[in-house]
Parts: C-alpha cells; structure tokens; sequence
C-alpha cells in the first residue's frame, strides 16, 4: 500500500503541475478535477497504511518534488504532450495496480475495494487525457517512463 501511496502523492504533483501549466482553462478544470479525486486516492492509501501498521514513505517529499517538475516540464511542451504523458502515467498505473489487485490477499477486502476503485479512476483519467487530445508518446519515452516507475516503485517498497 505504501506504493499506491507514492503514486497517489506523484498524481497530486502532477496533475497540480499541469493545471499551472496549461492556458487552456477547460483543461485546467479537468486536470483539477482529476487532482481532486486523486486526493480522495492519498486519503484512502493513508488511512490504509494507518490501519495495516505501516508508514509512508520516506522519500515522499523527493517524489511530490520530482513529479512536480515532470508534470510542469510536460505542461510547458504543450497541451498535447502534457495529456499524452498523463495518459501514460495513468495506463501505466492502471495496469499496476490490476497487478496488485492480484497479488493482493482476497480476505484484505478493504485494501482490494480502494485498489479496485483507484483503478477504474485512473482508467478514467487516462480516457479523459486521450479524448483531449493527448500525444501517442514515443515508444522509449514509454519504455523510459515504465523503467523511471520500475526504480520508483521497488524503491518506495522499502524506503
């Protein structure tokens, strides 16, 4: 849990990067109401690792840090290029968290109904960036991205 966590503190960073970033104000709406739901996602991973004993990471602060410039990065490339890595960002989330949905105990039904629910969120919001206008990213920015998340991810495990 303490991964989603991370990635729901990245989604904050994100997504409030590229509300900032975008002069497009419909877009800025939708990215904030994204941002908006992806709290609801740090509230539940919070209070799930509150409940399982365990804490969050340590290295939330780089993480908040590091998407935020990722996000504002992509943000000032454009609109379509900021939509076109949130879609992948989401993607990618979403198969990760059908992932953990697996590995998941079927008796941990509290964990399993926050993971199942933050997954078809960000389906959504992946289906949100694409019907914009998002960019097909580059295959090895996907692949670059999916390695970036691969060190993230066993990283956040344990720190």
């Amino acid at each position: 849990m303490r991964v989603n966590h991370v990635g729901e503190v990245c989604a904050q960073a994100l997504y409030s990067a590229q509300a900032l970033a975008t002069r497009d104000a419909a877009l800025r709406t939708q990215f904030e109401h994204a941002g908006r739901e992806e709290t609801d996602h740090l509230a539940w991973t919070r209070q799930r690792l509150h409940e399982l004993g365990a804490r969050p990471s340590l290295l939330n602060p780089l993480w908040y840090g590091g998407a935020f410039a990722i996000g504002l990065l992509a943000g000032r490339i454009g609109d379509a290029a900021s939509l076109g890595f949130l879609a992948e960002t989401e993607r990618q989330v979403e198969r990760h968290l059908e992932s953990h949905l697996e590995r998941l105990p079927a008796a941990d039904t509290a964990s399993r109904a926050v993971v199942r629910q933050m997954r078809e969120d960000e389906a959504r919001h992946a289906d949100m960036a694409e019907r914009a206008g998002a960019a097909q990213m580059p295959a090895p920015l996907r692949w670059a991205m999916r390695l970036a998340a691969g060190v993230m991810t066993r990283t956040a495990h344990h720190l």
